[in-house]
């Protein structure tokens, strides 16, 4: 029983990011570009977390390093929400999860932690999903570029930002829990309110439409679900070991393509199937230097 809550608390978590492009796809059917829903859900959550963490927010204030973390992780939120919000979800969620390919790159540069030759290998063979994923079938290489949608990109900086978010994170780990969380939300909020004036400015979003009850609720139940996540990822991350954390989240890629798939917001051909199981081997590869290191 001391680590089947933990399990279930990261469950969770995985749940709510998994099934989450199902509220953002009703509040975009209601008028709400995603940019602006990701503003409002964030603008929720970080009033809750400041009643409930006043000192935490004083405290982010005084932390410029914090900024950072904001930052990242405010980017990694409008990327995969506005591209989970239009794009095929298994596809987005498939490039986004290229994130422990990128913290291989990103710990090198900013840790200094050189990668062994089995961090090399998740690397090709993340980067081998990723054209099985996008290369259209009997294109040459060197067109892959031309198989990445704008949607596309958009996944794949996510999945960049979310890594340089766990590095701030690793990196900044002398700061309560708390206030990191916060950071989070706060930069959440910012970020996705700054996109979203930028998008409507330039004729890329429409501004919200009037409040209305039906999608205030859903927006208002999304803020939850996204406290009450980041709740049970601050819960079960502290209590099981980083290998294990890690796996259990690679479950969001299953809730994601279910859901999708029983929606009919995803289509699985083949090669998509065959690409994603590349990118989730290297990311379980991930887990295997930690477990040699604990026996």
């Amino acid at each position: 029983m001391s680590s089947t809550l933990p399990v279930l608390a990261l469950l969770f978590n995985a749940f709510v990011w998994g099934v989450s492009w199902w509220p953002l796809r009703t509040l975009q059917a209601a008028g709400l570009h995603p940019l602006w829903a990701t503003a409002l859900v964030y603008l929720a959550a970080l009033a809750c977390l400041a009643l409930l963490m006043p000192a935490s927010v004083r405290s982010f204030l005084r932390n410029p390093k914090l900024w950072l973390l904001a930052v990242a992780a405010g980017l990694t939120n409008i990327c995969f929400n506005w591209a989970v919000t239009l794009g095929d979800v298994v596809r987005v969620v498939l490039l986004f999860y290229l994130m422990p390919a990128w913290s291989v790159l990103l710990a090198w540069w900013l840790l200094e932690e050189r990668p062994t030759p089995l961090a090399l290998a998740r690397l090709l063979l993340a980067f081998a999903g990723v054209v099985l994923v996008v290369l259209p079938p009997g294109a040459p290489l060197a067109h892959l570029t031309r198989g990445l949608s704008w949607i596309d990109l958009l996944a794949v900086a996510g999945g960049f930002c979310f890594a340089l978010t766990n590095v701030f994170l690793r990196r900044f780990n002398q700061t309560p829990e708390r206030d990191r969380m916060l950071a989070m939300f706060c930069g959440g909020f910012v970020m996705a309110t700054a996109g979203a004036l930028a998008a409507t400015a330039w004729g890329l979003a429409n501004a919200p439409p009037a409040p209305q009850t039906g999608w205030l609720l859903v927006a208002a139940a999304l803020a939850l679900a996204f406290v009450a996540g980041n709740l049970g990822l601050q819960y079960g991350a502290a209590r099981l070991a980083a290998g294990t954390t890690a796996l259990v989240m690679l479950s969001e890629v299953l809730f994601a393509s279910v859901s999708s798939v029983l929606l009919d917001a995803a289509h699985l051909a083949p090669r998509m199937l065959m690409g994603g199981a590349l990118i989730v081997l290297a990311a379980l590869l991930a887990l295997w230097p930690r477990r040699s290191l604990r026996k």
